[in-house]
């Protein structure tokens, strides 16, 4: 089933009947809400077995953590509302945002930087190539923040994210993620690797010497493809006819310029939309080369659990079809607390400053667009 606008939703309207039981996901393809979905599966093999015995139109949604070792917050939902695709001006962020004080709670801010020199330290012993580290602030605000006012905040500031929101039971996910992982409609695979990235700068001569300096980096190129020639070995046992580009293209959003390489192919018979994601998931554009090798120095190194952050949110139906994005760009809510994650790539070039300064243009992202950049600290 590929995803339609109802007869009279439109995003606003679904932003606006979202709650936090609910499941939300926009993207350049269409809006998704599931008023209600019956969550309750937690693994993978529940979630396709669950699909399989569904009523046709039904839609499986929610989210899989960075670990599929751990519980997932996925379930089936009949009533499910379509509209067409965000454009710019469709959402506008609710005065309620900026009514909201928030404070910054970041007890040690050199503790990124000391976690990227121990896995540096890992590298030069030569058993990890590259290793995705992540990094956690919180803010508090003054008032619990109605999640729906978030989300509508996230879905202004980039309407061409994939912005979504699922409940996780006392908690709430919600982000806009630059990264879509792969996506099945109409007969047709694509996968979207996102690799390499450089802030955006006000002054747009600033502004293109950033985007030339990305596309002319050897460092951000060589991840890329690292990460583009996994997505393809993993699609390849599932699909036929797979087209990957030779060359990243550059892809622009409201704050970050990333290099961007658009993956096809023709899923082999019976392969869903959640087989796919489920392959593919994680990449090393959140993980790492080797897999386990960037696993141990993750569980290491990092001072919490990743539960969702960098898992994957998304829906597949019953024909099949479905996206999944990289969990990117978020947050949990629970009341007045809002964690937020950011995370960078770390191989044998980089240095901590290096990494902490990608982190916190990433988090500055996200406090932006919530309406919380000015967040004492």
């Amino acid at each position: 089933m590929s995803v339609r606008a109802g007869e009279h939703d439109t995003v606003a309207t679904l932003l606006r009947d979202y709650r936090p039981e609910s499941f939300f996901l926009a993207s350049p393809r269409g809006v998704v809400l599931a008023p209600s979905p019956a969550f309750g599966l937690t693994s993978p093999d529940e979630a396709r077995s669950a699909l399989a015995d569904a009523r046709p139109g039904t839609l499986l949604v929610g989210a899989f953590p960075f670990d599929l070792r751990r519980p997932a917050r996925v379930g089936l939902s009949e009533r499910v509302r379509h509209a067409a695709p965000m454009v710019p001006g469709s959402v506008t962020t609710p005065a309620g945002v900026s009514a909201v004080r928030w404070s910054w709670n970041d007890p040690d801010p050199g503790a990124y930087q000391v976690a990227v020199a121990r896995a540096l330290d890992r590298i030069t012993a030569g058993d990890l190539r590259k290793v995705v580290l992540a990094r956690s602030a919180e803010l508090i605000a003054d008032r619990p923040p109605r999640p729906a006012e978030l989300l509508a905040a996230l879905a202004a500031s980039d309407p061409s994210a994939y912005v979504f929101a699922t409940d996780l039971g006392r908690r709430t996910l919600l982000g806009a993620s630059p990264e879509l992982l792969v996506s099945r409609r109409c007969g047709t695979v694509l996968a979207n690797p996102i690799v390499g990235s450089a802030p955006r700068d006000p002054d747009p001569v600033q502004d293109g010497h950033n985007a030339t300096a990305l596309l002319r980096s050897v460092k951000e190129h060589q991840e890329h493809h690292m990460v583009v020639d996994k997505v393809a070995d993993a699609l390849a046992p599932l699909c036929r006819r797979l087209r990957v580009p030779k060359l990243p293209e550059l892809l622009r959003t409201a704050q970050m310029w990333h290099l961007s390489s658009r993956v096809t192919a023709l899923p082999r018979e019976g392969v869903t939309a959640l087989d796919l994601a489920l392959a593919l998931h994680p990449t090393p554009a959140v993980c790492g080369r080797p897999d386990g090798s960037a696993r141990e120095v993750i569980n290491e190194v990092e001072p919490f659990r990743r539960d969702f952050y960098t898992g994957i949110v998304g829906w597949t139906d019953t024909w099949g079809d479905g996206e999944w994005a990289i969990a990117l760009r978020c947050g949990e809510l629970r009341d007045a607390s809002l964690r937020l994650y950011a995370g960078t790539g770390v191989v044998e070039t980089s240095t901590p400053e290096e990494g902490a300064a990608g982190t916190s243009a990433q988090l500055r992202t996200l406090l932006s667009a919530l309406g919380a950049g000015d967040a004492e600290r």
